[in-house]
């Protein structure tokens, strides 16, 4: 099984917004995710390629995609960037069979120090909705210190929602192993 990670690319830049219109009602609401918000997809496409060109200093937002065995499977995302300071984290796997699995772990146990290292960060926050059971474990697994419980809409895609918030702090991190 190999796990590998790339930027998002221009040419990748639909398959985001694919994975957020193929995803069901149930799982829009055990994600959080609110589709009545949601860009055209033309338009989503291009919002993603216009941050791909930004300098790292600049971008409000950034995508990783995670490729099993050379296909893509899922990605992570950072948003609400302060460089050299903070940045809010978001994890996807794309198809329900693949969830539950170790993956994310093994995934973001490469894409965290990525993001720590090109954005100069010194936290990383991650906020899943309370009752989506599996990122709270993972970030649990990962490091990432409980905060709080609170209500809050986590970002401009989601519905107002009650969210575990966690952080981890670049002096915390657990390089991968």
């Amino acid at each position: 099984m190999e796990i590998t990670i790339k930027e998002l690319e221009h040419k990748d830049a639909e398959l985001i917004v694919e994975y957020w219109y193929s995803l069901t009602s149930f799982e829009l609401l055990k994600f959080g995710a609110d589709k009545t918000k949601f860009l055209k997809p033309i338009d989503w496409t291009q919002r993603l390629k216009d941050e791909i060109d930004k300098t790292v200093e600049h971008k409000q937002f950034y995508y990783l995609l995670w490729y099993l065995n050379n296909v893509p499977i899922g990605h992570s995302n950072i948003d609400q960037i302060k460089f050299g300071e903070t940045a809010f984290m978001h994890l996807h796997l794309w198809k329900s069979d693949l969830r539950q699995k170790n993956l994310g772990f093994q995934f973001l146990q490469k894409t965290i120090p990525l993001y720590f290292k090109t954005f100069q960060l010194e936290k990383l926050y991650c906020e899943p909705k309370s009752d989506n059971k599996a990122p709270n474990r993972v970030l649990e697994k990962l490091g990432f210190k409980f905060i709080k419980r609170s209500e809050k809409t986590p970002n401009w895609i989601t519905f107002h929602q009650e969210v575990n918030e966690y952080v981890l702090k670049r002096n915390e991190l657990i390089e991968e192993r």
